[in-house]
Protein backbone atom coordinates (compact mmCIF):
# COMPACT_ATOMS: atom_id res chain seq x y z
CA UNK A 1 0.00 0.00 0.00
CA UNK A 2 1.03 3.31 -0.73
CA UNK A 3 1.63 5.93 1.64
CA UNK A 4 -1.85 8.21 2.16
CA UNK A 5 -1.76 11.49 3.64
CA UNK A 6 -4.79 13.65 5.39
CA UNK A 7 -5.89 16.34 3.29
CA UNK A 8 -5.29 18.65 6.33
CA UNK A 9 -1.59 17.81 5.64
CA UNK A 10 -1.25 17.88 2.28
CA UNK A 11 -2.83 21.66 2.73
CA UNK A 12 -0.12 22.32 5.10
CA UNK A 13 2.74 21.18 3.01
CA UNK A 14 1.15 23.40 0.15
CA UNK A 15 0.79 26.62 2.01
CA UNK A 16 4.77 25.68 2.61
CA UNK A 17 5.52 26.22 -0.58
CA UNK A 18 5.41 30.41 -0.65
CA UNK A 19 6.45 30.59 3.18
CA UNK A 20 9.92 28.60 1.77
CA UNK A 21 10.08 30.20 -1.25
CA UNK A 22 9.61 33.82 -0.13
CA UNK A 23 6.95 36.49 -1.55
CA UNK A 24 9.56 37.58 -3.79
CA UNK A 25 10.06 34.54 -5.66
CA UNK A 26 11.00 34.93 -9.69
CA UNK A 27 9.71 32.19 -12.05
CA UNK A 28 11.96 31.44 -14.61
CA UNK A 29 10.88 29.45 -17.89
CA UNK A 30 13.58 27.71 -20.02
CA UNK A 31 13.63 25.15 -23.05
CA UNK A 32 13.97 21.77 -23.08
CA UNK A 33 13.09 19.02 -20.04
CA UNK A 34 14.09 20.08 -16.77
CA UNK A 35 17.53 18.55 -14.99
CA UNK A 36 16.77 15.69 -12.23
CA UNK A 37 15.97 17.59 -9.54
CA UNK A 38 15.62 21.46 -7.86
CA UNK A 39 19.17 20.88 -6.91
CA UNK A 40 20.54 20.43 -10.28
CA UNK A 41 21.47 23.45 -12.25
CA UNK A 42 19.31 24.69 -14.95
CA UNK A 43 19.68 23.57 -18.36
CA UNK A 44 18.29 24.64 -21.73
CA UNK A 45 18.39 28.40 -22.51
CA UNK A 46 16.48 31.14 -20.08
CA UNK A 47 13.64 32.57 -22.04
CA UNK A 48 11.85 34.48 -19.53
CA UNK A 49 12.57 35.76 -16.13
CA UNK A 50 9.01 36.60 -14.43
CA UNK A 51 10.12 38.94 -11.05
CA UNK A 52 7.06 41.28 -10.85
CA UNK A 53 4.77 38.60 -9.43
CA UNK A 54 1.76 39.46 -6.91
CA UNK A 55 3.39 40.20 -3.09
CA UNK A 56 1.07 37.20 -2.52
CA UNK A 57 1.27 35.06 -5.54
CA UNK A 58 -0.46 31.31 -4.30
CA UNK A 59 -3.74 31.09 -2.03
CA UNK A 60 -4.20 29.50 0.88
CA UNK A 61 -4.59 25.75 0.17
CA UNK A 62 -8.08 23.96 0.15
CA UNK A 63 -7.83 19.70 0.08
CA UNK A 64 -4.04 19.50 -1.03
CA UNK A 65 -4.25 22.15 -3.40
CA UNK A 66 -3.33 25.88 -4.51
CA UNK A 67 -4.37 27.89 -7.37
CA UNK A 68 -1.97 30.83 -8.14
CA UNK A 69 -2.90 34.57 -7.85
CA UNK A 70 -2.86 37.06 -9.89
CA UNK A 71 -1.48 38.27 -13.49
CA UNK A 72 2.03 36.06 -14.00
CA UNK A 73 3.23 38.44 -17.31
CA UNK A 74 7.13 38.67 -18.20
CA UNK A 75 8.64 39.49 -21.81
CA UNK A 76 10.85 36.81 -23.35
CA UNK A 77 14.78 37.81 -23.70
CA UNK A 78 15.63 34.55 -24.97
CA UNK A 79 13.30 32.94 -27.73
CA UNK A 80 12.65 30.85 -30.99
CA UNK A 81 11.93 27.30 -29.16
CA UNK A 82 9.53 26.56 -27.16
CA UNK A 83 9.16 26.46 -23.30
CA UNK A 84 9.69 23.12 -21.82
CA UNK A 85 10.20 23.77 -18.05
CA UNK A 86 10.05 26.41 -14.99
CA UNK A 87 11.36 26.74 -11.94
CA UNK A 88 9.79 28.54 -9.06
CA UNK A 89 12.94 30.54 -7.15
CA UNK A 90 13.77 32.31 -4.53
CA UNK A 91 14.59 36.41 -4.70
CA UNK A 92 17.86 35.84 -6.06
CA UNK A 93 16.05 33.68 -9.77
CA UNK A 94 18.73 30.63 -8.73
CA UNK A 95 17.84 29.10 -5.80
CA UNK A 96 14.76 26.26 -7.56
CA UNK A 97 12.20 25.86 -4.54
CA UNK A 98 9.79 23.90 -7.42
CA UNK A 99 9.71 22.92 -11.06
CA UNK A 100 8.12 21.08 -13.66
CA UNK A 101 6.84 20.76 -17.05
CA UNK A 102 5.24 23.64 -19.08
CA UNK A 103 2.73 23.53 -21.69
CA UNK A 104 0.37 25.19 -23.73
CA UNK A 105 -2.84 24.45 -21.61
CA UNK A 106 -1.27 21.42 -20.47
CA UNK A 107 1.91 20.42 -18.38
CA UNK A 108 2.51 21.79 -14.52
CA UNK A 109 2.28 25.30 -15.76
CA UNK A 110 0.15 26.02 -18.31
CA UNK A 111 0.73 29.33 -20.64
CA UNK A 112 -1.55 30.84 -23.21
CA UNK A 113 1.24 30.44 -26.11
CA UNK A 114 4.80 27.73 -24.97
CA UNK A 115 5.85 28.89 -28.47
CA UNK A 116 8.17 31.55 -27.81
CA UNK A 117 10.05 34.58 -29.49
CA UNK A 118 12.32 37.18 -28.15
CA UNK A 119 10.20 40.42 -27.30
CA UNK A 120 6.66 38.07 -26.61
CA UNK A 121 4.77 38.99 -23.79
CA UNK A 122 4.11 35.50 -21.77
CA UNK A 123 1.47 34.83 -19.75
CA UNK A 124 0.28 32.29 -17.54
CA UNK A 125 -2.80 31.17 -18.17
CA UNK A 126 -3.43 29.30 -14.73
CA UNK A 127 -1.73 27.41 -12.71
CA UNK A 128 -2.61 24.83 -9.61
CA UNK A 129 -0.59 22.62 -7.73
CA UNK A 130 -2.26 19.56 -6.20
CA UNK A 131 0.24 17.88 -3.48
CA UNK A 132 1.11 14.30 -3.61
CA UNK A 133 -0.38 10.66 -1.52
CA UNK A 134 -4.25 11.49 -1.49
Amino acid sequence: MAIQLSFAVRTTRIDSIQTTIGATAVLNLFSGNAPANCMSSAIGSLLVQMTSLPGVWMNAASQGSALFTGTWQGTASGGGTTAGYFRLCANNGTTCGMQGSVGAGSGDLSLDNNSINVGQLVTIASWIVTDGNA
